[in-house]
């Protein structure tokens, strides 16, 4: 959890009390710590302010943000498995912002093309005092680390298959991808590269959303 000196609220854009209590009540169903209401909102007032002038988001009411954004990208949490984390075409920061927030002791790589999108996230990480997250300006076909991840999941892609071909290379040993998708899982194992495959498809319940989500998990076959 951040430091509570870096959590800043724009006193431009007040939320009125029902926002907080939504997202109050929505952490209380997922199971997490109420701690966590301070930084989202933070987080939140920040990803408002700045979608104005760079349209990082088409979901423009904080309200909905707590429900689309937050809460959906907390409800993959249980699946996901540490230290390492990448967030592939993160955005603004979905779901690596509340997973990393959730999880201070896993450090999360975010990784996105869009130079407007990683701009705002370093300021996110700075204003938050994030130390276990790192922005990194790629695309993901270009990006090579040093060292796979554990975890490797998006909200970017509409199919699983071009995900796991794109990304597949990130995955350390033992290491898993996690697609998260909407009503239709998506997850066909004729759609997947050779020696892949779905191991499980999780059906996710969002505190607040009346759809039911998925998160597709995928890992190499041993």
């Amino acid at each position: 959890m951040p430091d509570s000196a870096h959590l800043t609220q724009d006193a431009a854009h007040p939320f009125p009390p029902h926002v907080g209590e939504r997202l109050a009540r929505g952490l209380g169903q997922l199971g997490l710590n109420a701690d966590l209401k301070a930084p989202l909102l933070a987080y939140v007032s920040l990803l408002t302010r700045w979608n104005k002038a760079y349209n990082l988001t088409a979901v423009r009411d904080p309200r909905d943000m707590v429900n689309v954004h937050l809460l959906d990208s907390l409800a993959a949490l249980p699946h996901a498995r540490g230290p390492r984390i990448l967030d592939v075409g993160t955005g603004p920061g979905l779901p690596g912002i509340p997973l990393a927030l959730a999880r201070p002791e896993w450090q999360f790589v975010l990784l996105d093309s869009g130079i407007k999108k990683t701009r705002f996230l370093r300021q996110v990480v700075m204003e938050l005092g994030l130390e276990n997250v790192e922005v990194v300006h790629s695309r993901v076909e270009n990006y090579r680390p040093e060292q796979g991840f554990d975890t490797v999941i998006s909200r970017a892609f509409s199919a699983t298959g071009t995900f796991t071909r794109v990304a597949g290379h990130l995955c350390g040993p033992g290491g898993q991808l996690l697609a998260m998708k909407g009503r239709d899982a998506d997850n066909d194992p004729e759609g997947l590269p050779t020696g892949w495959s779905v191991v499980a498809t999780h059906s996710l319940r969002v505190p607040g959303l009346s759809a039911v989500r998925h998160l597709v998990e995928i890992k190499k076959d041993s």
